[in-house]
């Protein structure tokens, strides 16, 4: 059965660590019970005990908070983990120390990072893509508004214009002494 210090001595190990720390099997449950239990008690109208009823009051409080806090600082350390592992592995001391609904935690936080990084790739993928298809060019000489190989409108390019544009273009404008590659 677990009792105040407990908790106490749970959140004040995790507010000082770095790591995560390691909780009993059953704590959870047992914190669920002992709130349960002080709020019984607290909740009876005799006043008989009106001092033990408001200790106990403040002692629940003073529990739930310290429960919160708990929770909160495992939460942050998590999130940390995830950050780390997504960029090196995780230590299995680390993952050992999580309580299950945490591990779940940190297995669907994992998900997301993956699938943020997937979807990233994808995207600069794209931009690269787009770069290859595209030169970088000079214009030479003045040259007239006229239509891409998609039908667009292109132009007009004064001389000295610099212009990001697709490379079967670039090769008719360089054929034709038009412009100039900036870069390969």
């Amino acid at each position: 059965m677990i009792v105040y210090n407990d908790i106490y001595e749970a959140a004040r190990k995790e507010r000082y660590s770095e790591q995560l720390q390691e909780l009993p099997k059953k704590f959870i449950e047992e914190v669920s019970s002992y709130l349960k239990e002080k709020k019984e008690i607290a909740s009876k109208e005799d006043d008989t005990f009106s001092d033990v009823i408001i200790k106990t009051k403040k002692q629940l409080e003073n529990a739930m908070t310290l429960f919160k806090e708990l929770i909160l600082r495992r939460r942050k350390k998590i999130l940390n983990l995830v950050l780390i592992a997504a960029e090196t592995g995780i230590s299995k001391k680390d993952f050992e120390n999580m309580i299950d609904f945490e591990k779940d935690l940190f297995e669907n936080l994992m998900k997301c990072i993956d699938e943020s990084d997937k979807k990233l790739n994808q995207s600069l993928n794209k931009i690269k893509e787009e770069e290859q298809k595209n030169k970088l060019i000079t214009f030479k000489i003045d040259v007239e508004e006229f239509v891409g190989l998609n039908g667009e409108k292109m132009g007009p390019y004064e001389k000295g214009q610099i212009a990001n544009i697709p490379k079967e273009i670039v090769k008719i404008l360089t054929d034709d002494g038009k412009v100039e590659v900036i870069e390969e």
